[in-house]
């Protein structure tokens, strides 16, 4: 696969990765989509937009991040070797700001002023709500009542950044939920509003814009794993809720000879409702102004979805995911409730890193990963901490007693 070709080709003029992504909205919502599409088509290529968006990567948010050699956790796993680009150590504590600064910096370009938002873990919430602060805009977080509750210090962040956040109780009140309220909020106010996705999902452009914004975390980690190794890594991994790291992560190296690997929550099991595995048990449906694969019941309304990371328990996937699936270039494999605990308590111990519950999913693919392979390397991105689920993983799973953590 050419890079380049590719990046050209997709998404087409529609919107599309092959038969997945386009634009499914009321008509009254059509005309505020297109003018951020125009909007976001002008500004892409501008010297001056590109020019000030480096400069608060690099004076604001403290890119480029590292990449960093787990060698004691690889040492206790074998023969293979680990590396973290390190998206913990953006501003913020999570790769989410960097698609929040750029998605501020265009709603001042549109003359804009308010962003309105969802969130799930709260690192999207957290990371718009400084973005409006830094460039002066109001801000409206929707968040799901369950993930207030399991993500308080960020909820806490949100209003201390002055924000304004909209508890949702309907449904399951989670992802989802938080979605579909922030899409009637704006729908009410976009003549002065612009609707800021915290993925790689929803309606075009949302899915390219994203993955733009967050495709420095795979260019940096590219050459910074040449630059440390020499070579390229075995291996790329990262967790897949949505997708907006994992394409982030991805994207730079799917011109490479290496293989790719999507890590989706299987939560509990396989049963309906335990997981959010979308691209693995689901199948072809509209949800949210895009069509991808995702999680159905029997009538295809989007199906009940279960994870211990509250930014992977979504019942879709972003369209690029699905198109990349369909065509081999990405393996898309699941990591339990448990073993993404597991990671994150190994981590924890050998490294002196806390990770996001989210990013722990990648991370413990790539100890199976190390477990089975001999000698190579495989590049994770640990795509936040996990400072907001400290309080959440005590209670429900100790210090870290039950884990066995040899010398």
């Amino acid at each position: 696969m050419d890079l380049h070709t590719y990046l050209r080709n997709f998404p087409d003029a529609q919107g599309r990765f092959g038969e997945y992504g386009g634009v499914y909205l009321p008509d009254e919502l059509v005309p505020a989509f297109e003018e951020i599409t125009e909007a976001y088509q002008t500004i892409a290529h501008s010297a001056q937009f590109i020019n000030e968006l480096r400069r608060i990567r690099k004076q604001f948010q403290g890119r480029p991040t590292p990449v960093y050699h787990c060698e004691r956790l690889s040492r206790h796993l074998g023969t293979s070797q680990i590396y973290l680009k390190r998206e913990d150590l953006n501003h913020t504590g999570a790769h989410k700001l960097n698609h929040c600064m750029g998605e501020g910096l265009l709603a001042k370009y549109m003359g804009k002023k308010r962003i309105i938002a969802e969130t799930g873990a709260g690192q999207h919430g957290v990371a718009l709500a400084t973005a409006a602060a830094f460039f002066g805009l109001e801000c409206e977080i929707h968040m799901g009542a369950v993930d207030i509750a399991k993500q308080a210090p960020n909820v806490t962040r949100m209003k201390i950044l002055g924000a304004k956040v909209v508890p949702v109780t309907h449904g399951l009140q989670s992802l989802k939920e938080a979605v579909d309220s922030a899409f009637e909020s704006y729908l009410n106010s976009y003549q002065d509003s612009i609707y800021c996705i915290g993925s790689v999902v929803g309606p075009h452009p949302f899915p390219q814009m994203v993955r733009d914004f967050q495709m420095c975390i795979g260019v940096e980690a590219r050459e910074q794993f040449l630059e440390m190794t020499g070579l390229l890594p075995d291996a790329v991994c990262a967790c897949v809720g949505g997708g907006s790291n994992s394409m982030g992560m991805f994207t730079a190296f799917l011109g490479d000879p290496l293989d790719i690997y999507g890590v989706e929550p299987l939560g509990k099991g396989p049963r309906l409702g335990d997981h959010s595995a979308s691209i693995t048990y689901g199948r072809k449906g509209v949800l949210h102004g895009f069509e991808s694969i995702m999680l159905q019941d029997e009538d295809g309304n989007p199906g009940p979805v279960h994870s211990v990371a509250s930014g992977l328990d979504y019942p879709s996937v972003g369209p690029e995911h699905a198109y990349l699936h369909d065509i081999g270039r990405v393996n898309y494999v699941t990591a339990t409730d448990e073993e993404a605990v597991d990671a994150f308590f190994k981590l924890s111990r050998y490294e002196g890193i806390i990770p996001a519950l989210e990013s722990s999913h990648a991370i413990a693919y790539a100890m199976k990963w190390a477990r089975e392979n001999r000698g190579g390397a495989i590049l994770v991105n640990c795509s936040g901490r996990g400072d907001k689920d400290v309080d959440y993983v005590v209670e429900h799973y100790g210090y870290g007693e039950d884990h066995q953590f040899p010398a």
